[in-house]
């Protein structure tokens, strides 16, 4: 499996994705690095079948079109997302890029549509939900702390610790952690209760 995390402009992550056999390949959250993200698709040689949307933002969804218009292949996103999409998931839906499996994890909070995507069980692609050592807010449109706190603690800290975290911002100390890490570490992941967690989420 071929994973390479792209941040060209700004401080928003894409990531590419791909089978090395196949030459199969996806793209998570294109945001502001199509070009670069074209420029490896075809220095790689690579077949894009998906553009998937981990949310509906557009620093997250800006450069979808350029590379469906460029490639093809699928847009990508949650049912609920208002993005123009080909194909939309749900919770445990399975996406497979040759041999390579995407699961979809259903995890609002930062937003209604929100996704993560766990790439052959081993590596998280968070988006805006959890960064290293920070979280998505939940003080915009379709935001929720109730909806965040059951997809930090009922979803991703099920997951082992030794899966790879990929955020979707250069927020952290570093560009990539594990969910052990963050579970020892992010002070928003501390044990908490729901109500706990909301008056925590409304602090500055």
């Amino acid at each position: 499996m071929f994973l390479q995390q792209i941040q060209k402009y700004s401080d928003n992550f894409s990531y590419l994705i791909a089978d090395e056999v196949t030459r199969e390949a996806a793209v998570v959250d294109s945001s502001f690095n199509a070009e670069e993200i074209e420029r490896i698709i075809k220095e790689k040689k690579l077949t894009l079948k998906y553009v998937i949307s981990t949310h509906g933002h557009s620093d997250h969804t800006a450069g979808n079109l350029d590379l469906k218009s460029a490639f093809g292949g699928l847009v990508v996103a949650h049912k609920l997302s208002r993005i123009g999409a080909d194909l939309k998931v749900d919770d445990g839906d399975v996406l497979k890029v040759g041999s390579v499996e995407i699961k979809v994890i259903y995890t609002p909070g930062h937003t209604v549509d929100g996704i993560c995507l766990l790439v052959d069980g081993c590596k998280l692609l968070t988006g805006d939900t959890l960064f290293v050592g920070e979280c998505g807010r939940t003080d915009l449109p379709g935001g929720s702390s109730r909806s965040l706190h059951d997809s930090f603690f009922n979803h991703l800290l099920k997951l082992s610790d030794d899966v790879e975290v990929y955020p979707g911002h250069d927020y952290g100390s570093k560009p990539r952690s594990t969910i052990g890490e963050e579970r020892r570490t992010n002070y928003v992941l501390q044990p908490r209760s729901v109500e706990e967690f909301v008056e925590f989420m409304k602090q500055p």
